[in-house]
């Protein structure tokens, strides 16, 4: 008798712990890299090809005012994985590990019962290996793309643990491919030229290998999809997709205007949200980690510096935030600026005025630079294509971003706009006090030629990370 009431209660134990474990939502979060927000489908691009991914906003929710911290990899993802301001994680600047004594959202979620991997772009550190039971890093078993090992991953992890997955496409990263699956785009006729680019053959060639690297990870989002379907977990997960920064061209990648740091931002969850809602609330990317954390059911790190949004995937139309910020530091070259964006309004501070900034040298030393360079010596440039090369830049550029949304002009001297002006330049300083952000007056140098792209001597010479003087990495204010 005994053995028996002891054999139930195993049995009662086991079935409990099963039916809690898959009460939690799984959560795969998708990182697109280099992918502008205006590159998607949903998003209104009528030339690109992403039926998946359009679909994934129809059946979910589709977020119109997500902001990243940064426009650069590394440092927006370690935002996103931290919860935290770049100058905030130590990690500040391109290709720079996230110190050990951080906390990293997915190993909270590791902790309490969930099966945490990532599979494909690894860019955080080697102390973030801690955050997952599985890492698949290998570039050859991910594919060029980066998506191969998505669907085993699927297939092969414990079917009684819900499960966290980081899924790191390559795509859309320069180098392009010369082959890849799913829709392929004509040059001619199946590609829009951004305004700040010029309208050359090369362009074109040039965006649409682009738009095929877009359209590759959104074929394996489909395939993904359908594998949750064949497993019946479809309704209890959570699918997001966004990227890490703008697109690979001169006048987005590392830009603090919307070109550079408004993502797209697309979450399905059937047995919570409701398809085919947009969001208009104004997000940070340091929200993220936050969100996904309640989600399952976990409260955030003390050393999260972002605000959970998970209202608004019940109430979308709820306000959240007044402000988001966002900062350039070092990416190939030599940076320092910092902005603060309201609904309407844009401020950007640059500390480095005498330096341009057009893009990183992937961008500048591409096929579409190329062409604006050469429409530059014809003097063909419009206003926006002409910005990638100005020297000195403005210390100051405040934009009207309901009257001007691609923020071509800059109103910094407009008095009209100067009570205006002075609410967002005391909000950013008062979130560069509060949260530790120094300017290094011994930082990065240049590591590449801004013009030939050719190694300087001082290429792999670190300067101080902004931030260090205060300890910035030790600080959890949130800011304003």
């Amino acid at each position: 008798m005994k053995n028996f009431l002891f054999l139930t209660f195993v049995v009662f134990l086991f079935s409990t712990s099963h039916t809690s474990a898959q009460t939690k939502p799984n959560i795969i979060f998708i990182l697109g890299d280099d992918i502008s927000w205006d590159d998607i489908g949903a998003y209104g691009n009528r030339a690109i090809k992403t039926p998946n991914l359009d679909k994934l906003a129809k059946e979910g929710m589709r977020f119109d005012n997500m902001y990243l911290t940064a426009s650069s990899c590394s440092p927006s993802r370690t935002s996103i994985l931290t919860g935290r301001y770049p100058h905030n994680t130590g990690a500040a600047e391109l290709h720079t590990p996230l110190p050990g004594h951080l906390t990293y959202f997915p190993e909270l979620l590791k902790q309490k019962g969930y099966f945490s991997a990532l599979a494909g772009k690894w860019h955080e550190g080697p102390l973030t290996k801690r955050a997952y039971d599985t890492l698949l890093v290998d570039k050859d078993a991910n594919g060029e793309g980066g998506e191969n090992q998505w669907v085993n991953l699927l297939r092969s992890r414990p079917k009684e643990k819900p499960f966290f997955f980081w899924l790191a496409a390559y795509d859309a990263h320069r180098p392009w491919s010369e082959q890849t699956i799913g829709p392929k785009h004509d040059s001619d006729s199946q590609v829009l030229i951004p305004p700040t680019l010029i309208d050359t053959k090369e362009t074109r060639l040039d965006l649409a290998a682009y738009y095929n690297e877009i359209s590759r990870l959104d074929y394996y989002v489909g395939v993904l999809q359908e594998e949750l379907k064949k497993q019946g977990i479809a309704d209890n997960t959570i699918i997001i997709f966004t990227a890490d920064n703008g697109r690979p061209f001169p006048g987005s990648k590392t830009r603090l205007t919307d070109t550079g740091i408004k993502t797209p931002f697309i979450v399905k969850w059937p047995k919570v949200i409701r398809a085919g809602q947009t969001c208009q609330s104004l997000i940070s990317s340091i929200d993220i980690a936050p969100t996904l954390l309640e989600a399952g059911g976990l409260k955030p790190a003390e050393s999260i510096q972002g605000l959970s949004f998970f209202s608004l995937l019940k109430n979308p139309d709820k306000e959240f935030r007044k402000y988001v910020f966002a900062e350039h530091n070092w990416h190939d070259y030599a940076a320092y600026e910092r902005s603060v964006r309201s609904k309407d309004f844009l401020y950007i501070i640059n500390k480095k005025p005498e330096l341009d900034n057009g893009g990183p040298i992937d961008a500048n030393q591409s096929s579409s630079a190329k062409a604006l360079k050469e429409a530059k010596l014809k003097g063909k440039l419009t206003v926006l294509q002409n910005d990638a090369f100005i020297k000195p830049r403005p210390s100051e550029e405040f934009f009207d971003c309901f009257k001007d949304p691609l923020q071509v002009i800059n109103l910094a001297k407009d008095k009209s706009y100067a009570a205006k002006m002075k609410i967002l330049k005391t909000v950013l300083k008062n979130w560069q006090d509060q949260t530790g952000n120094t300017f290094p007056e011994k930082g990065t140098p240049d590591w590449y030629d801004r013009e030939t792209g050719e190694k300087l001597p001082q290429n792999g010479k670190r300067g101080e990370m902004p931030g260090k003087a205060k300890n910035a990495d030790k600080i959890n204010v949130k800011g304003p």
